[in-house]
């Protein structure tokens, strides 16, 4: 059935209450993981040059063991799990296993190359209450490089712009080697002419650290910067992150990986990060509390040139935690030197409730009414 305007609108309002919630949630305390990467099966149908993250020959992991994964990670408190592979639709199970998340009432996501997307498959992903999915498009014409083409995959947005109840996001690739480096331009157009929030990422090495951008990537790049219109956090994200690595420069953040973000492969093992498997590799029935506190204050040393925008994310949200004017001046830079950071309205908001005066002075009583009304209405304690 196709959606109606109406539905649409409903359901997305209801996604953003609970992305708030998980939001507030993970603002008001660092004591569990926002994102669990989790991994139900390593074998894919492509065999993308760039990439290190597949097999070929891989079962799924059993359901009955996805379950128990799933609230394992529900009993540490995360906020979002996240399924890819691999190519996770290759999972028998896959609609069961969202179903459990839901329950939970945890945020399930998923990252597929769309390949296996029909409009039958669309709307079974709508009933297990699917509600975020991410394709990565590499280019317009299927090459050596990448079969995760336009060409290939357009029939298939087309079917999500008709059918998804979830949100859609379509990530164009800069860096991969591809023909064309304009491609990830005509990506981010159609994505833009379908309705969909876009991203553009950047290729890494086999250890996730930055592959530098050559001259036309990076003109490609400012081109489609110029053209997309981010959300709140993805405009946050491109300020404080991707700039810097499209210019090769490093960035100065706290990687948070084994605490607020969890990587768990198809082995049932918690690593950092999807390139940095093998650290810490504890099994996740025997992860606690204490190795989420470890963690949380590890340094990582392959977090300057780090490209792995899931773990990015992750870490804004502590900044925020942590210096909330200071992340918020660099999430939304001001327009000249001296001037206040540039936030959109309903930050403006959150910050006069949430926030204590810059001048110093206390809360009034007034504004502490306000914010635990809205903290109650958040479901946040």
């Amino acid at each position: 059935m196709r959606l109606t305007p109406a539905v649409r609108n409903l359901r997305s309002f209801e996604r953003r209450i609970r992305q708030t919630r998980m939001l507030a949630r993970a603002i008001k305390s660092p004591h569990h993981p926002i994102l669990a990467h989790v991994i139900p099966i390593r074998r894919c149908n492509l065999s993308c040059a760039y990439c290190n993250e597949y097999d070929k020959v891989s079962n799924p992991v059993p359901a009955a063991e996805m379950l128990r994964r799933i609230d394992l990670l529900a009993a540490l408190g995360t906020g979002i799990i996240t399924f890819s592979g691999g190519e996770p639709l290759l999972h028998p199970e896959l609609d069961d296993m969202i179903r459990r998340i839901r329950a939970h009432g945890i945020i399930a996501t998923l990252i597929t190359n769309g390949y296996l997307l029909t409009p039958e498959r669309i709307q079974r992903l709508n009933r297990a209450g699917l509600e975020h999915l991410q394709i990565s498009i590499d280019n317009v014409q299927p090459d050596d490089v990448s079969n995760k083409s336009l060409k290939v995959l357009d029939k298939k947005l087309q079917w999500l712009a008709e059918y998804a109840e979830f949100d859609v996001n379509i990530n164009s690739v800069l860096g991969a080697g591809v023909q064309s480096p304009a491609d990830a331009l005509t990506i981010t157009r159609r994505a833009l002419e379908l309705g969909f929030e876009t991203t553009v990422g950047i290729v890494h090495d086999h250890s996730g650290q930055l592959r530098f951008l050559r001259d036309e990537e990076k003109t490609v790049y400012d081109q489609i910067q110029s053209e997309r219109k981010p959300a709140f956090w993805a405009f946050a994200y491109d300020n404080l992150f991707n700039r810097n690595m499209a210019l090769g420069k490093p960035n100065d953040w706290h990687c948070r990986a084994g605490s607020r973000y969890l990587y768990i492969c198809e082995d049932g093992l918690v690593h950092y990060c999807s390139q940095q498997r093998g650290y810490p590799a504890i099994p996740l029935e025997q992860y606690t509390h204490k190795d989420l506190e470890r963690e949380y204050s590890t340094q990582k040393p392959c977090a300057p040139y780090c490209t792995i925008s899931c773990v990015h994310r992750v870490a804004m949200i502590d900044l925020v935690r942590d210096k909330p004017r200071e992340a918020l001046a660099n999430f939304f830079p001001p327009a000249e030197s001296g001037a206040p950071a540039r936030l959109p309205l309903g930050v403006k908001f959150l910050t006069s409730i949430f926030l204590p005066p810059e001048d110093g002075r206390p809360q009034s009583a007034a504004a502490k009414a306000t914010a635990g009304a809205v903290m109650r209405l958040l479901g946040i304690k």
